[in-house]
């Protein structure tokens, strides 16, 4: 039986208060099936310790698969996912924040649907089930919600949480994807190109989200909200090319 791998893309910025708390999570998080863990950092031109941090942790972890890629410049989250893809070696695909917001110990919430066969991209609402979600910012929620209104509209899909991070995909799937969005406009266009594709089937699970403030890091704003409505007309409506190597 062939051992399955599960690539966990890490784009960090500024993250060096956090860094190493989620990867120690990251590695602790027991996997269904005997699935293996590949871990690439993406170190987004960060200006403080991060890289740093990141370098001390393999070196001081040398029994596990991490990989560091250092982006020169800081060139945006979306970015740094495009590389962290291109990257990949696993079976599976998953984004994890660098921040604590997400536990990598639900990833199995997401990988049972597609070790069972059914589904080839989950996606891990937070606004669905009974899983715990610290309250903190109502307008947020209320323009995730509009945004994945909006994009439901136009896929067809019946999401409840389009702008999820934990998105997890089979690798073959996003790496045939032509991405451009370079920052936060990466959630609506995933959503967009993957739900054109013949077939596809798409589950959503539950799962916990401990949202941060901005005291404490959060770096997303209204204006990247305002994008993210921008990204999902546009590649819904008009850029519709999916592959790179689609005219």
């Amino acid at each position: 039986m062939e051992t399955k791998t599960l690539t966990i893309l890490v784009p960090a910025y500024n993250e060096e208060a956090t860094i190493e708390q989620i990867l120690d999570r990251i590695i602790d998080a027991p996997l269904i099936n005997n699935i293996q863990k590949e871990i690439i950092v993406i170190n987004d031109g960060s200006l403080d310790n991060t890289k740093k941090v990141v370098e001390n942790y393999i070196q001081t972890h040398p029994g596990f698969n991490i990989r560091l890629q250092n982006q020169e410049k800081n060139r945006g989250k979306g970015a740094a996912i495009h590389k962290g893809i291109e990257l990949a070696t696993g079976n599976y695909i998953v984004v994890q924040d660098a921040d604590l917001e997400y536990h990598p110990n639900e990833y199995n919430i997401l990988l049972k649907p597609m070790e069972d066969g059914v589904a080839d991209v989950v996606y891990g609402s937070r606004f669905m089930g009974g899983n715990a979600h610290r309250i903190l910012f109502f307008w947020h929620t209320i323009g995730n919600r509009f945004l994945t209104f909006i994009s439901n509209m136009f896929t067809n899909l019946n999401l409840t949480d389009m702008e999820t991070c934990y998105k997890l995909f089979k690798a073959e799937i996003l790496k045939k994807i032509q991405f451009q969005e370079k920052r936060f406009g990466f959630e609506p266009e995933v959503t967009a190109k993957m739900s054109r594709i013949p077939g596809i089937r798409v589950y959503e699970v539950g799962i916990s989200y401990y949202g941060r403030t901005y005291d404490e890091g959060k770096k997303i704003k209204a204006k990247d909200g305002i994008w993210a409505l921008i990204c999902t007309v546009r590649y819904n409506l008009f850029a519709r090319k999916r592959f790179k190597h689609e005219d």
